[in-house]
């Protein structure tokens, strides 16, 4: 089964979705946050097409690993998220996960307008390897 993982932000939302074994993690789409009833309705056809078993949602912490606004944000995001999907969903810590994905990005040389565009889909990947390399299986 697969497992679906989304970088929550208030402007973007980066998904990414696991092989059928729970490996590795290939990037989805990212979606433009206009809005939570609309954000739902294009996550909920992700679902739809993947059947993901379980979601791991990345959690921003600080770097002493409290929680602040941004982490908060991402708990209500996931409470409306539980209106379209019933099944088991997981927090992953995500501290670097936006500095890896940057990080990928000048390595591969993208730049500019495509660099927006794939930023967050990026940082989904690494959440969602993150998760799949501590819980293999």
């Amino acid at each position: 089964m697969r497992t679906l993982g989304i970088d929550y932000g208030d402007a973007r939302v980066g998904v990414a979705v696991s092989d059928l074994l729970g490996i590795t993690a290939q990037g989805v789409k990212t979606i433009k946050n206009t809005g939570i009833k609309k954000l739902l309705a294009e996550l909920k056809e992700v679902i739809d097409e993947y059947k993901p078993e379980k979601i791991v949602i990345g959690l921003p912490k600080n770097m002493d690993g409290s929680e602040g606004f941004r982490a908060q944000a991402t708990r209500e995001f996931a409470k409306r998220f539980e209106e379209i999907y019933d099944g088991k969903i997981v927090f992953w810590d995500e501290r670097l996960s936006s500095m890896g994905a940057k990080r990928y990005l000048n390595e591969t040389n993208t730049r500019g307008k495509k660099r927006k565009e794939v930023l967050d889909t990026v940082a989904a990947c690494i959440i969602l390897e993150g998760y799949l390399t501590a819980n293999p299986f």
